[in-house]
This record gives structure tokens, C-alpha cells and sequence, in this order.
């Protein structure tokens, strides 16, 4: 093979290792539901992979005098064809593990299928580089090659394939591209007419196998990768879509999670209330107009059919990261009807950088129903200068509507940055101005909200009656003893924040860093 042959060799190998490491970033950070810590321990496994994959590649680098040597692409075809064998299954291992044991457990298997393509680069350089003047600038160009390959793979896989195709069936394009590569390198090599027409045989039947078996082995995939949360023990999703923002999973009782973490339910309804929307219903008793709304986040789309119809919103604008949301909401009726209604303007974009971008938008309310705190990137909706950022797209008198999660920290900081707020159940609710909380207003707007011509509670049937009530209790509780499901001064809240709590910023990312439950709130409450 030439040197310039040789180049393309390790740029393929390079494009084919990373895409994996692509796929396997993807099902490892769904199977942990975001946590910020998997990126470094599925970098960890690999590079240690790599590295004693390279230096076990000595063994087949004795022979001093081995440049041009095509004995030597045996060894090579060898670790390429294991690297694809190996890095297919880390996938299908990986749900399996999920299922039986806990998820971390494949991350070995990372280290053992990288540590085939780590023994490519030294190979390939003791096949092709001649130990003479020129040996410093070929490797260096081999090393380019690699990286180059190694860059193509990222932004192709995690930006290309996997917004077009499934996880497993990137994963077996992604295989019979290596296994093509193997097979390409043991024909030329100096094996044997007969050892070459096995081994390509093998490599053939490796490939059909895997493109049969491609489908049983990545049945219900995230699916299997939740249970080890306990969330889907039974049956299949009912939805799932894949592109390159992530990975969206609706369940057959229509819970949704967003990368592998709960991201709210399919549901507007006040009488089950099982995505505890009366948060979004309370708007109305917070702010006494709330004409211009932002919302940061789509999800499902109830949240946004709910504040769009609440009495008095005439726009209501919602920033989206995932695009995907857009094709799950059309299939259902309960919140179908959000992408028509002419008050509603949806923006694929970040949040953060749709605030730096719109300096001169500013709206009564601000909503942002954040995932959990504790996942990777959150800080970037939680940390002080985010919140600085919200204020100064706020008219005077406007709130700001947040998810704390339960953190501590997002509550501390919420109460430092602005000097007016309250607790609404697991929300912050904060503005530059006192906030009065308006039983009255909210029976109002409970009795006039309408979705898609429906009433939400009905005043004239008793049990809706009933219901309404239940709901307008909660403005009592913000002058009772403090309870989990109710409201509390932000004064009161202060007095019991832990006193480990500090306050987010972007430098510190104290939510991801302390993890899910070290610095809680409210602590020690009645239900």
C-alpha cells in the first residue's frame, strides 16, 4: 500500500472510532438521564483503551526492517475487525446492562473495544514510515490524517447520521464501514490467497449477521435503558424520536423523557393533574396582566396550551432547543392545536442565546419549567448571571416563573438576584417588584380558560367545582405553616435554606457538581 493509501486508512479509522464514541456517548448519557459526569468517565474508559491498545501493538512492532512489509496488515485487518465487532456490541451490551445490572457496568466495555482501534496508528506508522529523515514529518502527517478523520466522524455521526437515522441503524452503518476496512486490508495484505478468501468470508458473514440481527438487538434500545430508573418496566413507548438535538421517548401513558430524564406529561388537565400543571394555571394569580409571555422550553406542548389560553395573554413566545417536540405534538390531541394558534410563536433555538440576541424583547412573564437541576449543562438556566439575564427582559412589574427542582441552590439564588419572590411548590417565582398572590384573579381566570373551546373546569358540574377549589386553596398556604405543595414567603423560605446552599453561577455549576440530592428544599415539610 502507499503512504498515501496508508493516509486514508487512518483517516477511515479515525472517522469510524469516533463515530462510535458518538453512539456511545448518546445511549450512556440517555441510560444516566443526563448526568454531567458520563462524558468524563466514557472519555476516561476510551482513552484508556487507546492507550494500552497501542502500547500491546508492540508486540507486532519488533521487526525493525518492516516498512512495505504486507505481513504486517495482517495484524492490522485483525484489530480493525475486532474494534467493529466489539464496538457494535458495546450498544446492545449496554441495554442489557441496564436491565440486569446498572448501566455504568458496560463502561469496561468502551475501554476493551477502544483498545483495538489504539493499536491502528502505531500498526499502520511500523508498516508504512521507514526509519530514516522523513520518519518525523510521515508520522505527523499520519496524525493529522487520524485527527481529521477522527473531527469528520463527530460532526457527521452526531450531526448527520443521527439526526436522519436510528441509533441502531447508525450503529450498523458505522460497523460494515469498518468491517469494510478490514476486509480491504487483509486482501492486500501478504496472507494467502486461501487465509485471505477465509478471512474475507468471515468478514462478510460478520456483516450479514450484524445487518439481521440489528433490529432484534436494538428492540425497545432506550426503552431497556430506562428500566434500571424503574420508569417502563412494561411494554413498549409509544413514541421515540431520535435527531441530533437527542433522544425523546414518550411512554404508553404519555410521560415524556428528554434525553433519558422525566420532561413532564402529555396532559393539561387539572383533575389528575399529574405533571402538577396547576404551576402553570397560577400564573394568572401571580401577575395581575400577564399580556406578553416567554416561555423557555416546549416539551410536550401542555404548559404552552395552557399559559396561550389563560385570559388576557395576547402572545405568548416559546424558545425550543429540540426540534423534535414539534413532531410529537401533532399526534396528540390534547395539545395538537398549540402549533395553530396565532398567539403562539415557537423558536428552535437556546434559550440563553435567544435573550443575548433579543436585548430589546421584554414580556410580563417569564416561564421556564427547568429539567433537574443535577443535569449536565442546567447551570446555563439556573446560574445568577442567567437570571440576570431574565431580569432585563422583564416590564416593570413582570415575574420571572422557574423550576428549581428542589435545589437549594437554585432557590438561594433566585431570592438573592431579585429582592421580591415566593415558593410555589418546587418553583421560584421572583420579580423586581412585591408579588400579590390573588385568590380572587385566579378563580376568575380558572372559571374563563378554555382549550380549543372546552372549558378546563366546568363551574356548573360539582366535581369540577370541587376541584377549582382544591386548586384556589393553594393561595392559603403561602400565609400558613409552610408545606411542600403549597406556597411560602420568600423571607420564610430564606430562614430555611440549607445553610451549605450557594449561590449558581456559571463559573462554579454547583447543581451539577454537588449531584441530585446533597443540597435540597424544602426540607423536612409535610405533603
Amino acid at each position: 500500500m502507499t503512504y498515501l493509501a496508508l493516509l486514508g486508512v487512518v483517516a477511515f479509522a479515525g472517522f469510524i472510532s469516533l463515530s462510535y464514541e458518538i453512539l456511545w456517548f448518546r445511549a450512556f448519557s440517555f441510560a444516566s438521564g443526563g448526568s454531567p459526569t458520563i462524558f468524563g468517565q466514557l472519555l476516561f474508559f476510551y482513552l484508556v483503551g487507546l492507550a494500552v491498545g497501542a502500547f500491546a501493538s508492540r508486540i507486532f512492532c519488533r521487526d525493525r526492517d518492516a516498512t512495505g512489509d504486507r505481513r504486517n496488515l495482517i495484524p492490522l485487518a485483525a484489530f480493525v475487525y475486532v474494534a467493529n465487532l466489539l464496538g457494535f456490541l458495546v450498544l446492545p451490551a449496554l441495554a442489557w446492562f441496564a436491565t440486569t445490572l446498572r448501566a455504568p457496568a458496560a463502561m469496561p466495555l468502551v475501554a476493551i473495544a477502544a483498545g483495538s482501534w489504539g493499536a491502528v496508528l502505531p500498526l499502520v506508522s511500523h508498516f508504512g514510515i521507514a526509519p530514516n529523515v522523513l520518519a518525523g514529518s510521515r508520522l505527523s502527517y499520519l496524525y493529522l490524517a487520524n485527527i481529521l478523520g477522527a473531527a469528520a466522524g463527530t460532526l457527521l455521526t452526531g450531526f448527520v447520521l443521527l439526526d436522519r437515522w436510528t441509533i441502531g441503524s447508525a450503529a450498523l452503518f458505522i460497523v460494515l464501514l469498518g468491517l469494510a476496512l478490514a476486509a480491504l486490508l487483509l486482501a492486500r495484505s501478504a496472507s494467502g490467497r486461501r487465509l485471505t478468501t477465509l478471512g474475507i468470508a468471515v468478514i462478510v458473514l460478520t456483516g450479514v449477521g450484524y445487518a439481521a440481527e440489528t433490529r432484534p438487538l436494538f428492540d425497545r434500545f432506550y426503552e431497556r435503558l430506562l428500566t434500571q430508573h424503574g420508569y417502563l418496566p412494561h411494554g413498549p413507548a409509544s413514541e421515540v424520536v431520535e435527531n441530533r438535538d437527542g433522544v425523546i421517548l414518550v411512554t404508553p401513558t404519555h410521560e415524556v423523557f428528554g434525553g433519558g430524564a422525566y420532561d413532564g406529561a402529555i396532559s393539561t388537565s387539572l383533575e389528575s393533574d399529574k405533571n402538577m400543571i396547576v404551576r402553570a394555571y397560577g400564573i394568572a394569580a401571580l401577575h395581575p396582566a400577564p399580556q406578553e409571555v416567554l416561555m423557555i422550553g416546549l416539551s410536550t406542548g401542555a404548559w404552552a396550551q395552557v399559559i396561550a389560553n389563560l385570559p388576557g395573554v395576547e402572545k405568548l413566545t416559546v424558545i425550543e432547543i429540540n426540534r423534535g417536540y414539534l413532531q410529537l405534538i401533532p399526534r396528540y390531541p390534547e395539545v395538537a392545536s398549540v402549533l395553530q394558534n396565532p398567539k403562539v410563536d415557537i423558536v428552535i433555538d437556546d434559550g440563553r442565546r435567544w435573550l443575548a440576541h433579543h436585548p430589546q424583547r421584554t414580556f410580563d412573564v417569564i416561564v421556564s419549567n427547568t429539567t433537574f437541576h443535577w443535569r449536565a449543562n442546567t447551570t446555563n438556566l439556573l446560574s445568577a448571571e442567567f437570571l440576570a439575564a431574565v431580569r432585563a427582559h422583564l416590564k416593570p412589574g413582570g415575574i420571572f416563573h422557574f423550576n428549581t427542582t428542589g435545589s437549594a441552590d437554585a432557590y438561594k439564588t433566585a431570592f438573592t438576584v431579585f429582592p421580591h419572590g415566593l415558593r410555589f411548590i418546587n418553583f421560584a417565582t421572583v420579580s423586581d417588584s412585591p408579588i400579590v398572590m390573588d385568590a380572587g384573579r385566579w378563580k376568575r381566570a380558572l372559571d374563563e380558560h378554555r382549550i380549543d373551546g372546552k372549558p378546563t373546569l366546568d363551574s356548573m358540574l360539582p366535581d369540577d367545582r370541587r376541584r377549582r377549589d382544591e386548586v384556589l386553596a393553594l393561595a392559603r398556604t403561602l400565609d400558613a405553616p409552610p408545606v411542600a405543595y403549597g406556597l411560602e414567603s420568600r423571607a420564610h423560605a430564606l430562614s430555611r435554606i440549607d445553610e451549605r446552599a450557594g449561590v449558581i453561577t456559571d463559573d462554579n455549576m454547583l447543581p451539577e457538581w454537588r449531584g441530585a440530592n446533597e443540597v435540597s428544599f424544602p426540607p423536612h415539610l409535610d405533603h
